[in-house]
């Protein structure tokens, strides 16, 4: 084994600027490779941390997943009913205390309760449409990053009591009102109420920061005349990927609709896992690219030392030791891309995390690039180019162990 590794030195040696160009072909696939891996995956984890971190794990509403069955099914022999609704519709999630109680004993992170309702705020002549929020300001930090999102005043405000509001500040804009300013806020039910500006908050996300305000609990419940309601229970998870199993036990159990946050975006999560395929494709082909050049350069070597082959299988070695050699001889060219192409890669990314810009919607934050540092990365690229090596160095290498000692050194063709 020792004389076949020195011969394939020897080979590769022999033809060192293009060995060199090849190994740097196979580096920069690899490189490349690993950086957009890198930036890739960087982006979709970023992406998906902010699912997480900005939405329920699991989400309980008072809806439920089917229509509930009308009373007037049980008195009256009819295929369907529809239209019906009781004239004083106050839904809502039923004995919420107990409700609450149950997940409290068993599961295993944070849960808030709230109550949402539709209603108009009123500043200076001007007015705009927004979700009345009613929370919990003892609980609501353990499930909402709202808390760390304030530009002016703090969440800590609200639970002071009373009759203060805390808006986005995209509203407050719209609106014309700043820190401090009282509002009125107009509910659905027609109840007028005046609220102080306590605190400003800011997102990113436009739809909350412009269509967003929230109050204390009592608060929301006397604007919509539904003492005691509730209709929105928001779970946080020591572990997130368990939202589907949780959700699926706490709707068997409670009747209410519960959505996990992989099922409410169950189409950018497939979004995701396509890009992933299509990412692994093109890595595949930069690496088959490579591939090539290898297959050229042991086809090369397997010509020019035709002779060489015929000597040496003369004097007894088995075709096996032919393929190995030259098979040999494209892991090796491989192997030394690869290991390049790690430095490279390494490289690449290192800079890529460095850059640094501004959000130009907010001018505001400034951020990098997310990026991922993964070790599959690595092995990932370097698997495809030593796999596409092995096989660009075997064809060749096949050929030339099946040739017959005797018609190559007679030069038959």
């Amino acid at each position: 084994m020792r004389l076949i590794l020195d011969i394939a030195i020897t080979h590769i040696a022999g033809r060192g600027r293009q060995t060199l160009v090849a190994v740097l072909g196979v580096a920069v696939g690899v490189g490349f490779s690993i950086a957009m891996a890198a930036l890739m995956q960087g982006g979709q984890d970023d992406f998906v941390r902010q699912l997480v971190d900005t939405m329920p794990h699991v989400d309980i509403t008072d809806d439920q997943r089917t229509a509930r069955r009308q009373p007037a099914e049980d008195v009256f022999n009819a295929v369907a009913i529809s239209g019906l609704r009781p004239r004083n519709d106050r839904r809502g999630i039923i004995n919420p205390t107990a409700a609450t109680a149950w997940l409290a004993s068993w599961i295993p992170g944070r849960f808030a309760v709230s109550l949402k309702t539709q209603g108009v705020i009123r500043y200076s002549s001007r007015e705009v449409g927004a979700t009345i929020i009613g929370i919990d300001p003892e609980r609501e930090p353990g499930v909402s990053p709202i808390v760390e999102d304030f530009v002016q005043g703090s969440f800590n405000a609200l639970a002071a009591g009373g009759n203060n509001v805390l808006i986005g500040d995209t509203m407050a804009s719209r609106l014309g009102a700043g820190f401090g300013d009282t509002i009125t806020v107009v509910s659905s039910e027609g109840l007028t109420r005046n609220f102080k500006i306590v605190g400003l908050f800011h997102t990113g996300t436009t739809a909350r920061d412009e269509g967003e305000a929230y109050v204390l609990l009592k608060n929301a419940q006397i604007l919509s005349e539904r003492p005691n309601a509730i209709n929105e229970i928001r779970i946080k998870l020591n572990d997130p990927n368990r939202a589907p199993a949780i959700a699926r036990r706490t709707e068997a159990e409670l009747g209410y609709k519960s959505v996990a946050w992989q099922e409410a975006n169950e189409s950018i999560l497939q979004a995701l896992v396509i890009r992933n395929i299509i990412m692994y494709t093109v890595v595949g082909a930069i690496m088959l690219v490579a591939g090539f050049g290898i297959y050229n350069i042991i086809s090369t070597i397997t010509h020019e030392k035709a002779r060489d082959i015929a000597i040496m299988k003369s004097l007894g070695f088995p075709e096996a030791d032919m393929r190995g050699l030259f098979l040999l001889e494209g892991v090796a060219i491989g192997g030394a891309g690869s290991a390049l192409g790690w430095l490279l890669g390494f490289s690449m990314v290192y800079s890529l995390s460095l850059v640094r810009f501004e959000i130009a919607a907010t001018g505001q934050e400034m951020t990098h690039l997310p990026i991922a540092w993964s070790v599959l990365h690595y092995v990932i690229a370097s698997g495809f180019a030593i796999g596409s090596a092995a096989v660009a160095g075997y064809l060749p290498a096949r050929r030339a162990a099946r040739q017959n000692p005797v018609d190559i050194i007679r030069g038959a063709t």
